[in-house]
């Protein structure tokens, strides 16, 4: 088989469903207090290409889901074992970041959400599968081939995928619509580790197979 007609089998979009990674207000939207992270996702083409493909999505009727990390409003049961966490709760603390019900929780408004999108939040840990419903869900909806977008490809991103092939997923990344911090870095994690668990394409691949 070709490689353009097994990505085509890959990305049907009757077993196929795009995961958004923290595409929110508060992590990549011009409110952001990860400047580098704000400017990745603008230069990488997550903000513009990741929207597109979401768009894409739901015309063939091809789920999207967008994965969410909040914080409670009174940080109970927040952890600070790492310096990513503590940087959150740090930001929680004046009054920024993600907490539950505000404006930096809240998606980018160009990936939405739709009606029919599904929304899955977590409180805890760094990656979407963590103590979440997001596996059950995607097996519920017959999918076996997920598309992640979002953020960061050297944490978030990594672990969705990592997450996904031990459960059994297909992944194909488009690498023009998820980004990390430094970008240099996130580029040698696309060539180095994630090349070897997914299948890397663009947007606009995927969507010529979309019709």
């Amino acid at each position: 088989m070709c490689i353009r007609d097994r990505l085509r089998n890959l990305v049907d979009p009757k077993s196929t469903v795009v995961v958004t990674m923290e595409v929110q207000e508060g992590i990549i939207g011009e409110s952001s207090a990860f400047i580098d992270l704000h400017q990745a996702a603008v230069s990488s083409g997550v903000l513009s290409m990741g929207p597109k493909l979401c768009q894409a999505a739901r015309r063939v009727g091809l789920p999207v889901i967008h994965a969410t990390a909040v914080n409670r409003n009174d940080s109970r049961g927040t952890v600070t074992n790492c310096r990513m966490l503590a940087a959150s709760k740090e930001m929680h603390g004046r009054g920024s970041g993600i907490i539950e019900g505000t404006e930096g929780a809240q998606l980018v408004s160009e990936f939405g959400p739709e009606p029919e999108d599904i929304i899955i939040s977590r409180l805890h840990g760094l990656t979407p599968f963590t103590s979440t419903s997001l596996d059950q869900t995607i097996r519920n909806l017959g999918s076996t081939t997920v598309i992640p977008v979002g953020v960061s490809i050297n944490i978030g991103i990594l672990g969705l995928v990592l997450s996904a092939v031990d459960l059994g997923y297909q992944v194909v990344i488009p690498t023009d619509a998820v980004a990390g911090v430094p970008i240099e870095y996130g580029e040698k994690v696309l060539e180095g580790t994630l090349s070897l668990l997914s299948t890397l394409t663009t947007t606009e691949e995927i969507i010529s197979n979309w019709g």
